[in-house]
């Protein structure tokens, strides 16, 4: 983001590390064994409701299936979070760390968004994403 003078404004740092997916098994287990799950959940706050959790999480898995490589569409959306919230990073790095460690990449950008207050629960509704806007 750019302040109106043309110059970058200072990024934050994430609010979970990179490598700290162990201290919430739960979430980095689901994100190794069935990441569409937790990328879905992610998609649907990134885009504010207006993709769902299923629609997300099937369009990955059929990409994963194609490709094999379902990073290709879940960096797109580390690339959504950290603009949305001005956060530490660069596109390059964004896929880097999808391609090298899908499930720490999907673990941390679901434990920013439930640290942020988000319900990460499947049954996200319009008012709870709307009370974020």
């Amino acid at each position: 983001m750019n302040h109106p003078s043309g110059q970058p404004q200072n990024e934050l740092p994430w609010s979970a590390g990179f490598c700290d997916c162990c201290s919430d098994l739960k979430t980095c287990c689901i994100s190794y064994w069935c990441p569409c799950i937790t990328f879905g959940q992610i998609a649907e706050i990134v885009d504010k409701g207006s993709t769902s959790c299923g629609a997300s999480g099937a369009l990955y898995t059929l990409i994963m299936f194609v490709t094999g490589c379902g990073c290709l569409y879940s960096c797109c959306y580390r690339s959504k979070l950290r603009k949305q919230y001005n956060l530490k990073g660069g596109n390059c790095g964004d896929c880097m760390r999808h391609f090298c460690c899908e499930p720490c990449a999907l673990t941390q950008e679901y434990r920013e968004l439930q640290n942020r207050g988000f319900d990460m629960s499947i049954d996200l509704s319009m008012a709870a994403l709307e009370e974020h806007v």
